[in-house]
């Protein structure tokens, strides 16, 4: 038996596959969670073969949970779900150690192929969403531009983010202004909002 754990916030939606999935010969699901930092300890008490992440979960998101699981639970293989097919999740994912990607409006019979697929070591990607991200090209913002721009998100000003962060307002204008030209934008929240569609945040 292929043991699965089941990470998604959305309780119908984890009911329903966590259902469907024990349909399958093969698949068994042993825990379930409805947050992202719930992700590492769930693994460590139920040995999954495979885990099955949704993105956008309360506590951590399923890519930060990926990156977790990498050391927590190194024997187990990440699938991520989700509903947003944004080609700077992919690639985030793929950094995170994720072995497969799908977009949840697939049937079912994929998603129990996907998984048996990834657990024998192969690599499963949406074929459009994989188009997607090399026409997309890598995330052009480094790590610390991509922080001070999630954190601009919510109309701070300058003097509020650099208390936030622990920088000068000096430098968070220039991580600002670096966002804004690399996202070939006119503002910060331009800047914000192409990112979260690139899948960049």
């Amino acid at each position: 038996m292929i043991r699965v754990l089941l990470a998604e916030d959305q309780g119908m939606m984890r009911g329903a596959l966590a259902l469907l999935l024990g349909l399958e010969p093969d698949i068994e699901v042993v825990a379930q969670v409805g947050r992202g930092d719930e992700v590492a300890a769930a693994a460590a008490a139920a040995s999954p073969d495979v885990a099955l992440l949704d993105i956008e979960m309360p506590g951590l998101s399923g890519l930060d949970a990926a990156a977790v699981l990498r050391t927590a639970a190194p024997g187990c293989k990440v699938l991520i779900l989700t509903t947003f097919g944004r080609p700077g999740y992919l690639r985030r994912a793929m950094d995170a150690g994720a072995r497969g990607f799908l977009v949840k409006d697939g049937p079912v019979e994929d998603l129990a192929e996907a998984i048996r697929r990834v657990l024998a070591g192969q690599t499963v990607i949406d074929p459009a969403l994989a188009a997607a991200a090399l026409v997309a090209g890598p995330n052009p913002l480094t790590e610390r531009e991509r922080e001070v721009l999630a954190s601009a998100a919510d109309g701070a000003t300058i003097a509020d983010l650099a208390t936030r962060l622990h920088l000068s307002e000096s430098t968070v204008r220039n991580y600002l202004s670096a966002a804004i030209g690399k996202t070939g934008t006119r503002n910060r929240m331009e800047a914000v909002q192409t990112a979260r569609t690139q899948g960049w945040l």
